[in-house]
């Protein structure tokens, strides 16, 4: 494994590397801060807007669809360019991607602008790790490295009430139209202290792979456009037509990845990856897991603002306790449990996520059709607590059995696959609730909450299934 090629920082610069390490960090927060709080937004914009109500999944899968399949192009163009170019060129991008989704004037052009801001984000979130070890070494590397998390579970928790405060308080007319010009001033500090970022890439420049990410972008995308907005029961021939021929791409994907590596190019995916019994599954358990999370999500706000009418303040606030969880779970998780029980964290994680999801079952069987379900907040709780006892346990024992030159490939292609998991969660689960739900009848709003909350139970059976697959590290910690 060749070492990194960076500049050698002047004493200026290492003065400054932590007003640095704050542009980098509010970059990463800013894009998922952006994810949630669209997703609490999205049918504010429906209402003023308007268009097919499946625009609503939209405004969320035109932004993961492209954010998914660039991230590990995204990555090696940083390796190539330099990840502070790459890095300012994304944050630009995102800037102006998000003012223009402020003032679309239609849902076409949102919907085209979100494309844009996914490829900005994946052109912005590879190159953090990379920089960061480019302007720190030894104990202020790791100190560096472990903001991370810390500033992600705050974006996580700030996410969605955020979402339902700008747009409930409609600054100047703005209504939802504050969701994306909150990016612009963010932006404008990342990029006034982008300057004392160090120049970092790698010393042998690996090559593009245009052709994989051609066909991922394909492949995929023919996949998730019959899901979004269709009756899953009763899918055309069209439909399934499409499906086939990206599954047939994504096959076609997977050969000319393992020629481009026997050739002694650089793919997309790197191989030897798969090489490790558990990292599959591990990927698996990603997209199932990440396509419960998302979907859920979008779900509970459709269920609120459609079915019952809230509005998108109520709608931000009753996820607050799902957010509130899963930061205290994560922190807890991070700092004392997984070094102690290692996979165990990942079963009981998802154990309590199975709970959260069936309690919310519950509330919603007892619900009146009229009455805001004040128990539901509980049961979002409890969903919190588990996803944020899994996440750090599942991305520790993931990375563990690779070699230290696979981790980055590795990091980026979870990564990647989490994106296309949330992105199949809103298509999937969406359109099972927007399938079964009628406009201005309760009764069937509740009725379909209920169905696409049993396909989230299905999800999380299947994450259960496939990370006892990971490997063997479930009979001991990871001390």
């Amino acid at each position: 494994m060749t070492a990194e090629r960076v500049l050698t920082p002047t004493p200026t610069a290492y003065r400054w590397r932590w007003a640095a390490l704050a542009a980098l960090l509010l970059g990463e927060a800013m894009n998922l801060l952006d994810a949630t709080i669209v997703q609490v937004a999205a049918p504010a914009i429906h209402a003023d807007l308007g268009g097919s109500v499946s625009d609503i999944q939209w405004f969320t899968t035109a932004y993961t669809l492209p954010f998914a399949v660039l991230l590990i192009t995204g990555g090696r163009l940083g390796d190539i360019a330099g990840r502070k170019r790459l890095f300012v060129i994304g944050v630009t991008g995102f800037m102006l991607a998000s003012a223009a989704c402020a003032v679309a004037p239609s849902v076409g052009l949102l919907i085209g602008f979100r494309v844009v801001q996914g490829a900005a984000a994946a052109v912005i979130i590879p190159q953090t790790i990379g920089l960061i070890k480019a302007m720190f070494a030894g104990p202020e590397m790791s100190k560096a490295l472990g903001t991370i998390g810390p500033v992600m579970g705050l974006a996580a928790v700030c996410g969605p009430v955020l979402g339902g405060v700008l747009t409930h308080a409609d600054l100047f007319g703005s209504s939802w139209r504050a969701a994306f010009l909150v990016n612009v001033p963010v932006s404008l500090v990342v990029l006034a202290l982008s300057p004392r970022l160090l120049e970092n890439r790698a010393p042998k420049r690996p090559t593009l792979d245009l052709t994989g990410t051609l066909l991922a972008v394909a492949g995929i995308g023919l996949v998730v456009r019959p899901l979004i907005g269709a009756d899953l029961s009763a899918l055309s021939g069209w439909s399934w037509g499409s499906i086939a021929a990206g599954l047939c791409l994504m096959a076609v994907f997977a050969v000319h990845q393992r020629r481009v590596a026997a050739a002694g190019r650089s793919p997309l995916v790197e191989p030897s990856l798969f090489a490790h019994r558990g990292f599959p599954a591990a990927l698996l358990t990603s997209m199932s897991f990440f396509a419960v999370t998302n979907g859920l999500m979008t779900v509970i706000v459709l269920q609120l603002q459609l079915g019952l009418g809230a509005d998108v303040l109520k709608a931000g606030l009753t996820l607050a306790p799902w957010s509130v969880g899963l930061a205290v779970a994560s922190w807890i998780a991070g700092a004392h449990l997984v070094k102690r029980y290692g996979r165990r964290m990942m079963s009981l994680g998802l154990v309590a996520l199975l709970v959260g999801v069936l309690s919310a079952i519950a509330v919603y069987h007892a619900a009146d059709p009229t009455s805001y379900p004040a128990l539901l907040l509980f049961a979002l709780g409890v969903v919190g607590l588990g996803v944020g006892l899994f996440s750090p346990a599942f991305f520790t024992i993931a990375l563990k059995p690779l070699r230290p030159q696979e981790i980055g490939s590795a990091a980026g292609l979870l990564n990647a696959v989490q994106q296309l998991g949330a992105t199949l969660g809103v298509a999937i689960l969406g359109s099972v609730y927007l399938g079964e739900a009628r406009v201005g009848d309760g009764a069937s709003a509740l009725r379909a909450v209920q169905v696409a909350l049993w396909g989230a139970v299905v999800l999380v059976g299947v994450s259960l299934l496939t990370s006892r697959m990971m490997g063997d590290e479930a009979d001991g910690g990871l001390a």
